[in-house]
């Protein structure tokens, strides 16, 4: 199995660590060349999504990334991932966001709280989204203080946290499993 890492800004980085625990290859995505390699599955990270939208766009990837996702290729946004994959962006998932919600780099905090199939779960938010709406084809998979802040549609999911910045590998075995 191959996971192939959007590496034009953030997180990118501890994405391809939390694979290495686990065994699994992964390569970054930095140009075309990068994503016409063969892969089971795509990580969109954490990071600045006004910069990533930029940078995918002028690097020719939003067309090709977005039709690979319509055509099944898992993928898993985490925070500006999350925001990558909304209907105001990538538009592949019925998600309306809230940029910044928790407020800026201040706001940030840890909750645990359970995540639907995979328990209880330590999540870091740093300047992270929530989803305020879904559409009728969206699992809610976690909330917290009522907003959502895991979801699933199909082959996509999304955490507004950073599960990469913690120990536990849980979510990314559960994606594991989605690109199997």
């Amino acid at each position: 199995m191959r996971i192939a890492i959007l590496a034009l800004q953030g997180a990118f980085a501890e994405h391809q660590q939390m694979f290495e625990r686990l065994g699994v290859e992964s390569f970054l995505v930095r140009n075309m060349a990068d994503w016409q390699q063969p892969k089971d599955g795509l990580i969109i990270p954490g990071g600045e999504s006004t910069t990533m939208l930029r940078l995918i766009r002028e690097l020719g990837l939003q067309q090709p990334v977005t039709d690979a996702i319509r055509g099944g290729l898992p993928v898993f946004g985490t925070c500006a991932g999350l925001i990558m994959l909304d209907h105001d962006h990538l538009g592949t998932m019925d998600i309306t966001v809230k940029r910044n919600a928790y407020g800026r780099q201040l706001g940030s905090f840890v909750a645990h709280e359970d995540i639907k199939g995979i328990g209880t779960f330590m999540m870091t938010f740093i300047r992270a989204p929530y989803i305020t709406e879904v559409g009728p084809m969206v699992d809610v998979l976690a909330t917290v203080d009522g907003h959502i802040v895991a979801a699933q549609q199909g082959n996509q999911l999304v955490t507004s946290f950073h599960p990469e910045l913690n120990e536990d590998t849980r979510i990314h075995e559960y994606f594991l499993k989605m690109c199997h």
